[in-house]
């Protein structure tokens, strides 16, 4: 993991940031998520009940803005490949609602407000450049660490709306923009030895020896950090995948995805872990489009100048 780099992305590398990025998910369909923004407006009881967490959710998120969004990718055999740090600057410090003591604990932790409002990104450009870049990579799998927070944001991002009412209908949106979600300490819940998910990231990287790369409660940092413990996670544990799917720890309804998952037949699966050899694959679509994502549903991959179609 030290080898790896947190690229911080301002308004001026925004471009040149998400080609990289885009090149980096033909290979690597992890995308791992850790957001940083200005606290809670309201505090839930550990103990309230599901439909007072949601609504506290929604009241908290309706309300505030994404400050930063981290984002690392790596591949189904532990393979970390980049961090991306991208920094918002639609976030007002002196004029949106914040919690200040979250405010002071993201100062001490590094975070550059001043120069985050002046180089920052406007979610507006981000959202459709990115939008743009998941419209043509399939079978992603979305993984956070306690993350209806950070998924909730990033719904926010990407759809452009609040969130939801209830919380059936916001597993229900998720479900149009994550194929597939990972949240570690609900798995960690039912992992021997790990407190019963009960216990921060920083705890649970300790306990399976990983080291932190960067400065805690940065989104890149942060992020980088989740996909190297699911790694960890998944080795020492021997982790089924499918057995955790769509579910997040503190809400009940699972997120099940409405993207068609597109299998590549085997005679084109990896044969080397490290190495999957997709390096000159293209994609070609044909109508009709997702609603949703303006993204072609049927797609025909071409590979040294053959044709064959998908199985869906």
């Amino acid at each position: 993991m030290n080898s790896v780099k947190i690229r911080p992305v301002w308004g001026v590398n925004l471009d040149h940031e998400l080609f990289l990025f885009d090149q980096t998910l033909r290979r690597h369909n992890l995308v791992s998520v850790d957001t940083e923004f200005p606290g809670f407006l309201r505090n839930t009881p550990r103990d309230a009940p599901e439909t007072l967490r949601y609504s506290d959710l929604k009241f908290n998120i309706d309300n505030t803005k994404l400050i930063q969004l981290g984002i690392t990718l790596s591949d189904d055999y532990g393979n970390i490949s980049s961090t991306w740090e991208f920094n918002f600057c639609d976030f007002d410090i002196d004029n949106d609602a914040c919690n200040e003591t979250s405010i002071d604990f993201l100062k001490k932790s590094g975070l550059d407000f001043e120069r985050i409002r002046k180089d920052g990104i406007f979610m507006s450009v981000f959202r459709r450049k990115f939008l743009e870049i998941l419209s043509v990579h399939a079978n992603l799998k979305w993984v956070t660490f306690h993350g209806l927070y950070d998924l909730a944001y990033v719904l926010k991002l990407l759809s452009n709306n609040s969130l939801p009412l209830t919380v059936f209908d916001f597993v229900k949106e998720a479900a149009v923009y994550f194929t597939a979600v990972f949240d570690i300490k609900f798995i960690a819940r039912f992992c021997k030895g790990l407190m019963g998910g009960e216990l921060g990231l920083n705890r649970l990287a300790c306990i399976l020896t990983v080291d932190r790369c960067g400065e805690a409660h940065n989104a890149g940092s942060d992020s980088l950090l989740t996909a190297c413990v699911f790694a960890k996670l998944k080795n020492v544990y021997r982790i089924e995948e499918r057995n955790f799917d769509g579910f997040l720890y503190s809400i009940s309804p699972k997120i099940q995805s409405m993207r068609p998952k597109i299998v590549v037949p085997h005679y084109y699966q990896p044969l080397i872990p490290c190495r999957p050899p997709f390096p000159q694959m293209m994609v070609c679509y044909s109508r009709p489009t997702h609603p949703r994502y303006h993204f072609q549903v049927r797609p025909t991959y071409v590979m040294q100048s053959t044709m064959f179609p998908c199985v869906l």
